[in-house]
């Protein structure tokens, strides 16, 4: 089979490699598209594990059912997770799956920019979703993004009524605008510092879209009767954005720290400001699997549109062209591979 293995962001090679044989408890999927995620082109964290095949954004066909597999049927549509929690584990026990210990090692085999994968028992048991006849292939590729949007949203509660400001428009500052105003948020507020995602965010709904490199605190008290915002949803890893975003809190107000930074970068906190004004901050990693199925759903119910945030479609022999383009992070939002 064909599969593009990526040595860094300007080295994706497309080779033959052997399709995976499958045992007991598992299944053969065969990839009908596949998304590039932005932590895809993270070089200070994919080129130390390099070479290697990514991909986890995945819809697929399965093709080749192993001994014992019951739960689903060659030719369904499906949805594979590549992380899969033990759902027994303290930290599964206290709503924490994303931290547990089984699924920071488990994944398909090899990764989804490939003709096929081989998913495991575990990611069969714990990973594995029919996917509905209203969600097509390629807004199936948007579920694995969507559950970690939806589960940071769901671990902070979006204000009904309230301000939201999403500081950075990638493909998830961009679902956390569309999932903010469908879950009731009164005003979205959208900085970031490129053209192209500003107008992204614009048609993702925000009410109101700023630069970046511009006074963002103070356009959001313009914008909000002389108020900071309700809710700050951080989507970059650019200290200076971050800090941006704690300088827009309003009194009372939560912090959630969607993306990373880089592993050098330092953030500085005003702390006696935070304590003094009752902020509460917290992080969310990943998506559990309530946060898959919330994510097939409001994909099923069309409450969260995706269609139109995908600008690139190619082959897997162009996947050193989609690399670049996402690593570039300036004229692409969500770049597919269909194998």
């Amino acid at each position: 089979m064909r599969a593009a293995v990526y040595y860094s962001n300007r080295d994706v090679r497309v080779v033959d490699m052997p399709r995976p044989a499958i045992g007991v408890g598992e299944c053969l999927v065969k990839v009908r598209a596949s998304g590039i995620c932005g932590s895809d082109v993270m070089e200070w964290y994919r080129k130390p594990k390099a070479p290697l095949v990514l991909g986890h954004e995945i819809a697929a066909e399965v093709a080749v059912l192993g001994a014992g597999v019951t739960q689903v049927a060659v030719g369904d549509r499906v949805f594979v997770s590549h992380h899969v929690p033990c759902g027994e584990c303290r930290y599964c026990r206290a709503g924490h799956e994303t931290v547990c210990d089984t699924l920071r090692t488990t994944n398909f085999d090899p990764g989804g920019f490939a003709e096929f994968v081989r998913v495991p028992a575990i990611n069969m048991a714990h990973g594995l979703y029919r996917l509905p006849a209203e969600v097509s292939d390629e807004q199936a590729v948007f579920i694995e993004p969507l559950a970690c949007v939806s589960r940071g949203q769901r671990l902070v509660g979006v204000p009904a009524g309230g301000t939201v400001l999403v500081v950075g428009s990638g493909i998830g500052g961009l679902l956390h605008i569309r999932l903010a105003k469908a879950l009731g948020a009164g005003k979205v507020i959208a900085p970031d510092i490129v053209d192209y995602r500003k107008q992204a965010a614009m048609r993702s709904g925000a009410d109101v879209v700023v630069d970046g490199r511009e006074d963002v605190p103070a356009h959001v008290k313009s914008a909000n009767g002389d108020r900071f915002a309700d809710l700050v949803i951080t989507c970059t890893g650019a200290p200076g954005a971050i800090a941006q975003g704690l300088a827009s809190v309003d009194r009372g107000g939560k912090v959630l720290f969607f993306a990373p930074t880089d592993p050098t970068a330092t953030v500085e906190l005003p702390f006696n400001t935070l304590w003094r004004e009752e902020i509460t901050m917290t992080s969310s990693y990943g998506g559990a699997p309530v946060d898959i199925r919330a994510a097939i759903e409001l994909l099923r119910s069309g409450k969260v549109r995706v269609d139109d945030l995908v600008t690139h479609r190619l082959p897997l022999e162009r996947a050193g062209e989609g690399f670049r383009l996402v690593a570039s992070a300036q004229d692409s939002i969500k770049v597919i591979l269909r194998p």
